[in-house]
């Protein structure tokens, strides 16, 4: 049995009393909003596996809060690395740069510091919020992070734990807040 749509049914299964004018072929689809264009940097010790694991579950965590992802890197936990990836995100125009891993305290964990590197401002209210709810959520890495969050040019730079409870956690944190940043500057762009 197959079941066809019917643009009249309402949920619930109410439907359209009979006499409402509506003409599906002519109904304005609704346009999903666009939150800016992001890029995924996912910093490891262990080889490019982790980007294969990790970047398809922030990649759907960003695309849900209208985010439009245009890449996802994995790099080595070296200055050089971090640092050429953050600056591809920065000058190839991305608005939100989100780096997983390398926020610790251990001798590779050296992510915090690459970005302090490149970043014109601080945001340090985000990275605490992020930590804060890290709490919250039980995400032991989240809350020993050392992650940082600024801006670069006109790029909103984030670093977040690589556990997933620190990265879904962080993620529902930091979208809204960098969802804000990203249209102030916008609104700057266009001054």
């Amino acid at each position: 049995m197959s079941t066809r749509f019917d643009p009249r049914t309402l949920p619930g299964g109410r439907r359209l009393p009979a006499d409402v004018d509506f003409d599906p072929e002519v109904a304005d689809p609704v346009e999903p909003r666009i939150a800016g264009r992001a890029m995924v940097v996912v910093v490891s010790d262990r080889g490019g596996g982790e980007a294969d694991t990790i970047g398809p579950l922030v990649t759907e965590l960003l695309e849900e809060e209208g985010f439009l992802v245009g890449g996802v890197v994995g790099v080595a936990a070296e200055d050089a690395e971090v640092r050429k990836a953050l600056e591809t995100a920065v000058v190839g125009g991305f608005d939100f740069v989100v780096t997983i891993g390398g926020t610790g305290v251990g001798p590779r964990d050296i992510t915090p510091e690459v970005t302090e590197e490149i970043l014109d401002q601080r945001l340090p209210g985000i990275a605490e919020a992020v930590r804060s709810s890290g709490l919250t959520a039980g995400a032991v890495d989240s809350i020993v992070s050392r992650g940082l969050v600024g801006v670069s040019g006109s790029t909103v730079v984030a670093n977040l734990a690589p556990s997933r409870a620190a990265i879904r956690d962080g993620m529902a944190t930091l979208c809204p807040l960098v969802s804000y940043v990203v249209a102030q500057l916008s609104d700057l762009d266009e001054l």
